[in-house]
């Protein structure tokens, strides 16, 4: 895995290296015209079929390791933000002397061909990407991006940093200033990171914290603080007179006490002061607490066109190492934030040290068109390595030129090829966390919301592991990972599955050490009694090539059997594919895991005659004449297998199961199938049944899902080598339901009772309580509490149920605080497996169970909210889930109700997860409110919201920082014009920002 971060970091490093040695020898030429590929102008062509000006012809051919879109794979081109002039000869210069890096990205991919997005972000501000692409507008017709303002370019080109914002509020700030006033706190915002720290204070003759609960204190820059605070901005308003030398002496005591506690980035500090004007340059406020060491830069913003100020705001940014700009329009607000981050990096320039930096994880948004093939293939989550590029000129030495930012994206599943998935066992996961704590890889993770719509949620890359793995109250795992230690950890767990519906309570053993060379802590969770012991089988490879050959034999997709990514002619391949050809001896350069590849062959083998046992079944028109069961499928531990239809693909009730549009239910790089799962957590020789859940409004199913696992020896050592099962019709399922429930024992056949009576109502409710049959269609899939609350209640008072309490801290709710809809979520290898699948299969297709109605045997009808169409935002939730004790075989019991008694008796159906419960249906317990599982929001009142704000978990700074150089030169401190844009460019700009205000 270190190996794997280890290219990607010497690949950034090469392009870094060629970079500053193209600038070295560059001169600059304010007349210099050259033509190059500009990114949304390339292929366009005006009314006479002539090339745009930078719209030369630039081949682009579909490739699939960039997501099949059309990319030049030779050459880079050159993206331009919107408010710039694509000609400015800045512009034109940098990517001039930056051409020579198209053959670096080259080589690059060359040695390894898993490098996806390589790039160049001009301290200038364009961005030169390869493979080149073109660029196009969003739904609004612009292109926002500005590669400055990415996390990856400021992380590399700045140290960590502690800021205060002090933003003017005096009565002169009335109107369209105090708008460009809070346009340029929300530009400060944006720059700042996981590892930097803020408050904002508003002043006129009296200070105003933004946000009250945090006087005096500063917080992590992450998504949720910021937007917090973008939300109190809106409060402000202009009244009163400005007395700036109180919010100066505030700031100024603030930093200190807070870099005293030893909290925050404990590296850069610095004061933006946004205000209209300045009456004095309160030289006295700096000589007391910033002179001579200078160490907290001060920032000014002159907000409007007056200049009669400008001296003293630019004195005081002078002379303490800060940058003085002036905004007149709210289309130079971005722009003039940008120039303090160039600053700020000086000591890194100075220095000349090329920190290597990693993002945490996040959704690739760049490309309007890469995010719609994302929405329609499924999300990539990735995170970027990049490194500052300098200028070596030693008569700049002193200025710090920072000439921009390289980086190139790393998938987060490459790093779960890493670790394969077949040692974890069958509920084993790796994941992996920030210095900060946060998520970078987590089975658990759940960026989306509103499935089907792929809706990003807004803070999914800010997810503490301690919000997934919660049971840690005490972050004992979390510090530990964040501390960078290396370790074991052990804990109950409660893993929610089936969109989080259900609930498996296993023990997990937690593994854990550092990423060398990396920011980021990897950790591996085994559960106990799966992962620690594995069957091991050899069989010749003539043998496993000739199974594997079977039409309906797949493999995981997502495991890593060989290395496809390697060799460009390999990318086609699937890894069942790839294994063929590695053993034929067809692809000699296929690097291939040889000791899951043997048990691919030997799982291949023994299962192969599994395939005539279904032919059989499907030529038997008896055992299936009416097509109820309708698919039969196999899972083995190394991600092989085996599916059989026994109707036309186009007949199947559920289309997607089995397929990759319903991932839970197959092996991919997080998880074993589903029914893979709970099968394995079931008493050997047991089935599972359920009903799958839909992700729609309505949950409703029509079939039905049963599977078991296979495993040899009784005792736990003997591992679960595979599961089996098969998906049937619903009314199938119910009518052998309703044929067995008739069977009676007596002598004539004839029942005392059946579910035929009035009297009665029957259900059969698995072991989470959900019903898969009712007398009633359609309370089927409900959970059995909201229909029969009292019984219910009485069967967790009893304890044949037990309900357990879950906490969703990912979850999203509607903004008017209602409850949402449910959250979230072989000793004799060959003999013995082939007989123990045979007699399985005969089993659960017969589904032969006899029932005893001796005892007495309130159907009350819950109507499900519809949902509302309302935003939601993020909140945390908690909500119970229900298992049954698996020790009790039948139970009565009676209730005392308002004038009567309602009796019922449960029963377990052997050798499954059901149970028949039979219910009096004479006696109504209408005072017995129904049992959901609906989520509630945990609200925080007021007092718990600032606590929860000013709480900081344990993070890690990064192990470098340059604040400050003894041989910074501070005299370029602003008031010198920057890039020009051109006045359509400038107006442009203006409407944007006013129109997405």
């Amino acid at each position: 895995m270190e190996e794997m971060f280890h290219k990607k970091s010497e690949a950034v490093r090469r392009l870094v290296e060629a970079a500053e040695d193209a600038y070295l020898k560059h001169e600059f030429d304010a007349d210099l015209q050259y033509e190059y590929f500009n990114a949304v102008l390339i292929n366009e062509r005006d009314e006479e079929g002539n090339y745009l000006e930078l719209g030369k012809e630039f081949i682009l051919v579909p490739n699939d390791h960039f997501n099949n879109l059309p990319v030049n794979i030779s050459l880079s081109d050159v993206q331009v933000p919107t408010n710039m002039y694509n000609k400015d000869p800045a512009i034109v210069n940098g990517v001039y002397w930056s051409e020579s890096l198209n053959k670096v990205f080259v080589d690059n991919f060359d040695r390894d061909p898993s490098l996806i997005w390589q790039y160049f972000g001009s301290a200038k501000g364009f961005f030169r990407q390869y493979p080149g692409i073109k660029w196009e507008p969003d739904e609004n017709g612009v292109i926002a991006f500005d590669c400055r303002n990415r996390k990856w370019y400021i992380q590399a080109a700045t140290s960590p940093k502690d800021v205060v914002i002090l933003v003017d509020v005096s009565g002169s700030m009335k109107g369209l200033r105090l708008t460009i006033a809070k346009q340029t706190v929300s530009s400060i915002l944006d720059t700042l990171g996981d590892d930097d720290f803020f408050n904002i204070i508003a002043y006129n003759e009296e200070l105003h914290y933004v946000e009250p609960c945090l006087n005096g204190t500063l917080v992590q820059a992450d998504r949720a603080n910021k937007e917090h605070f973008r939300e109190h901005l809106d409060k402000l308003f202009a009244k009163g007179i400005g007395m700036l030398d109180i919010a100066l002496n505030e700031a100024f005591n603030m930093l200190n006490e807070f870099n005293h506690t030893g909290q925050g980035s404990i590296c850069s500090q610095a004061i933006m002061l946004i205000t209209d004007g300045a009456v004095d340059t309160y030289d006295t406020i700096f000589a007391k607490y910033n002179w001579p060491d200078r160490k907290v830069r001060i920032f000014t913003y002159l907000i409007g066109r007056e200049a009669a100020f400008a001296d003293n705001l630019k004195w005081m940014a002078c002379a303490n190492k800060g940058f003085f700009t002036q905004i007149s329009t709210l289309a130079d607000v971005q722009e003039n934030v940008m120039e303090y981050l160039h600053v700020l990096s000086r000591p890194k320039v100075i220095d000349q040290e090329h920190d290597v930096v990693w993002t945490e994880a996040y959704i690739d948004s760049t490309l309007p068109q890469a995010q719609k093939l994302a929405d329609d293939q499924g999300l990539v989550l990735m995170t970027t390595v990049a490194m500052p590029v300098f200028s070596k000129q030693n008569e700049t030495r002193s200025k710090g030129i920072l000439l921009g930012v390289v980086g190139t994206d790393v998938p987060v599943k490459e790093l779960l090829k890493t670790i394969p998935k077949y040692k974890l066992g069958i509920h084993g996961y790796a994941f992996a966390i920030t210095n900060n704590g946060y998520i970078l890889t987590h089975p658990e993770l759940r960026p989306l919301y509103e499935e089907g719509k792929k809706r990003r949620k807004p803070n999914y890359s800010s997810v503490d592991l301690s919000e997934v793995e919660w049971e840690d109250r005490d972050d004992v795992l979390r510090n530990a990972m964040v501390n960078r230690k290396t370790g074991k950890f052990s804990m109950e767990v409660k893993k929610t599955v089936d969109k989080g519906k259900r609930v498996l309570v296993m023990t997990n053993d937690y593994y854990y050490t550092d990423i060398k060379g990396t920011p980021f802590s990897l950790g591996v969770a085994l559960s106990r009694g799966h992962g620690k012991y594995f069957f091991r089988g050899n069989v010749t490879v003539e043998e496993g090539l000739h199974d594997l050959e079977h039409p309906d034999v797949s493999l995981a997709d997502e495991w890593s059997y060989c290395n496809t990514d390697l060799h460009p002619e390999h990318r086609q391949m699937t890894q069942l594919e790839a294994i063929k050809r590695y053993l034929t001896g067809k692809e000699p350069l296929l690097q291939c895991d040889k000791e899951l590849i043997q048990e691919v062959l030997f799982d291949a083998v023994v299962s192969a005659p599994i395939e005539a046992y279904w032919t059989s079944l499907a030529l038997n028109k008896s055992e299936n004449s009416d097509k109820g069961v309708e698919v039969a499928f196999l899972g083995t531990r190394t991600g092989l297998s085996r599916i059989n239809l026994f109707v036309g693909p186009e007949q199947l009730t559920n289309q997607d199961f089995l397929t990759a549009e319903d991932k839970e239910n197959i092996f991919n790089a997080d998880h074993f199938p589903l029914w893979y799962r709970r099968a394995a957590e079931q008493i050997p020789g047991s089935f599972v049944y359920s009903i799958p859940f839909s992700t729609e409004t309505a949950n409703k199913s029509n079939v039905v899902t049963a599977s078991t696992a296979i495993q040899l020896l009784d005792d736990r050592k003997s591992p679960v080598v595979a599961a089996v099962g098969i998906q049937m019709k619903l009314d199938f399922f119910q009518r052998k339901f309703w044929t067995a429930s008739r069977q009676c024992a007596s002598l004539d056949g004839r029942c005392a009772i059946s579910c035929d009576d009035e009297s009665i109502s029957c259900y059969l409710i698995d072991n989470n309580g959900f019903i898969l049959v009712s007398e009633d269609y359609r309370q089927t899939g409900n959970f059995f509490g909201e229909v029969e609350g009292a019984v219910m209640n009485k069967l967790l008072t009893m304890g044949s149920f037990k309900r357990i309490t879950l906490y969703d801290y990912q979850a999203m709710c509607r903004t008017n605080k209602e409850s949402s809809d449910s959250a979230h979520s072989l000793l004799d290898p060959y003999n013995a497996f082939f007989a123990a699948v045979k007699w399985i299969m005969t089993e659960l297709v017969l589904f032969l169970v006899e029932f005893n109605l001796c005892s007495w045997w309130h159907s009350d009808l819950t109507a499900k909210a519809q949902r509302l169409k309302q935003t939601l935002e993020p909140c945390d939730t908690e909500y119970p889930a229900f298992v049954s004790e698996r020790t009790i075989k039948e139970t009565t019991g009676s209730i005392a109700c308002d004038d009567c008694f309602k009796s019922f008796v449960i029963q377990q159906i052997p050798s499954s997860n059901l149970f028949m419960v039979v219910v009096d249906n004479e006696c109504f317990c209408d005072s017995v409110p129904p049992i959901t599982m609906a989520p509630i929001e945990i609200r925080y009142n007021e007092s718990l919201k600032c606590e929860r704000l000013k709480s900081q978990k344990i993070r890690r700074r990064p192990e470098s920082c340059h604040g400050f150089h003894p041989e910074e030169n501070a005299r370029e401190c602003g008031g010198v014009p920057g890039l020009r844009a051109k006045p359509p460019f400038v107006l442009l700009s203006l409407l944007l920002t006013i129109f997405s205000r």
